[in-house]
């Protein structure tokens, strides 16, 4: 007899529908898989055997031939488990239900049937809803974060027992269902605060023009001046995210495998800080089986890359393509996936290997050779591709032990959010999300210039000597910066202010 049973697989961060083809025939005792099956989907043959023969049903034992279509798709991971063993069950007549049709399953079974939780569900509910179906059970531990969609009912099962239970009309398994607006109306709370920081007032106002237009940004400066430490409290001063967006980030966490249990859905923006060891495999993606890496990690979050001239210099060169395309595409004999990869860059470092060079009150015992040697470790097209350059002063005595009372970052929060408001009901409708994604078509029609603002660009672009790409994000910081004081149009202040903070590469660098 044959049975076709529903689940689905994953293709990068995309489900994709897969038909579960079993066929029972007489013949000596034998499993045959095809479909291009990885090796963690030809061992389910064992998991299958042991949890149907452990709870009471039959294993036929014949020639049972197992499909998964489409035959080109690479199949990856344990969650076809339930959709074999339900297959075997209805194509042997053990089961017999008018819901198969209508239903997928995914799974991964245990010795015992107990269904285990697996990755990528978000994804893959997604797709199936798209494509029509009704209804989909799967492990209990993946309910609450397949019910963010809507329109399918969302059907959690601990044991296949309770599975073919609810097929047979035995037992009825309650779709769960979930409100995502929940998850947005708990308020943010973070432990620490950018009031916390004392001085560097000029760097917290690079950040908070940085937070409301998703523009990279790197800080210049000695060691104990705060870079890290302003980097850590970026998160606190991040816009709110939509819908769409906690949505997009939730999926790729997914697919990782690194959603909690208790929190289906990412509310919050990634901040996501590797080490300086990391490689560059790590830090986009790939490996035998491709995984997203650091940087689809961050996905319309935060990269955070401190002591940027100790990371590998292949791991840095490989960051500058998704910084320009806002993806990345990893090639595999097999297949070829692409991860978003939408991320705020914020990177810092010392001036020199002792920390000092330019510092004012220490000084510094590089040679001219070493101070070269240590800034070429970051290359000129990396560094052209980050809009912010701001220097972070060593915090004088009198600011630490002042009891000034500086922003908090809820204030600031407030004028970034205003700012994003801004930018969402300017470009309603298009794919732009933020000042810092648009394309030069965009920057012509959104980046307006008067004569007075003409002349101070045609000036610094000759004077500093930038390349085209500086130029445009000039522009696009301009704008942001215009936003958060509520403007229509970029004034002369607002380009002045965008183009200081392009002023450090020439210091440094030059």
């Amino acid at each position: 007899m044959l049975s076709s049973i529903l689940s689905c697989a994953l293709v990068g961060i995309e489900g994709s529908i897969v038909e579960v083809e079993v066929d029972i025939s007489n013949g000596l005792p034998s499993f045959s898989l095809v479909g291009l099956p990885d090796i963690a989907v030809k061992e389910s043959k064992e998991r299958v055997y042991s949890a149907i023969k452990n709870n009471g049903f039959k294993y036929p034992m014949k020639h049972i031939t197992v499909n998964l279509a489409p035959a080109d798709l690479k199949k990856e991971g344990p969650a076809y488990d339930l959709p074999i063993a339900i297959g075997i069950l209805s194509a042997s007549g053990q089961i017999q239900s008018d819901q198969l049709n209508t239903t997928a399953f995914l799974g991964e079974l245990s010795l015992n049937g107990d269904i285990r939780p697996i990755d990528g569900v978000l994804s893959m509910s997604m797709e199936l809803h798209k494509n029509g179906i009704k209804n989909l059970i799967l492990p209990e531990e993946n309910s609450l974060e397949a019910s963010l969609v809507e329109g399918i009912n969302i059907l959690p099962a601990k044991h296949i027992v309770q599975a073919i239970n609810h097929l047979t009309h035995q037992e009825t398994i309650n779709p769960l269902s979930s409100n995502i607006d929940s998850y947005f109306s708990k308020n943010l709370s973070y432990n620490i605060d950018l009031d916390e920081v004392k001085g560097q007032e000029s760097v917290k106002r690079a950040l908070e023009i940085a937070a409301a237009g998703a523009h990279n940004l790197i800080m210049i400066g000695p060691p104990g001046s705060g870079k890290t430490m302003l980097a850590q409290r970026l998160p606190t001063i991040l816009p709110n995210m939509t819908t769409e967006e906690a949505l997009q980030v939730t999926k790729i966490y997914s697919i990782a495998g690194l959603l909690a249990d208790s929190t289906p859905l990412v509310t919050n923006r990634p901040f996501r800080a590797p080490h300086h060891t990391i490689s560059s495999i790590s830090l986009v993606g790939g490996g035998r089986i491709p995984k997203p890496g650091e940087i689809s990690l961050s996905h319309l979050g935060v990269l955070f890359l401190d002591e940027l001239p100790e990371f590998q210099k292949n791991a840095l060169e490989v960051l500058r393509q998704p910084l320009e395309d806002k993806k990345v595409t990893i090639s595999r004999v097999s297949a070829t996936l692409s991860y978003p990869a939408n991320f705020m860059l914020i990177a810092s470092m010392n001036p020199c290997p002792c920390g000092y060079y330019g510092d004012q009150s220490r000084q510094c015992s590089c040679t001219d050779r070493q101070i070269h040697n240590y800034l070429s470790r970051i290359s000129g097209p990396l560094l052209d591709r980050i809009d912010i350059h701001t220097e972070v002063k060593a915090t004088k005595y009198e600011h630490l032990k002042g009891d000034k009372k500086s922003e908090s970052s809820e204030e600031i929060r407030k004028r970034v959010n205003q700012a994003r408001e801004i930018q969402l009901n300017r470009y309603k409708g298009k794919k732009i999300l933020f000042n810092s994604h648009l394309s030069p078509r965009d920057i012509k029609k959104y980046c307006h210039l008067g004569r007075e603002e003409n002349a101070l660009m045609e000036s610094a672009f000759n004077n500093l000597k930038l390349s085209g790409r500086a130029y445009h994000k000039i522009l696009k910081l301009a704008r942001t910066i215009a936003d958060l004081d509520n403007k229509d149009d970029i004034n002369i202040y607002h380009l002045s202010e965008a183009i200081q903070y392009r002023n450090l590469d020439r210091k440094f660098w030059s």
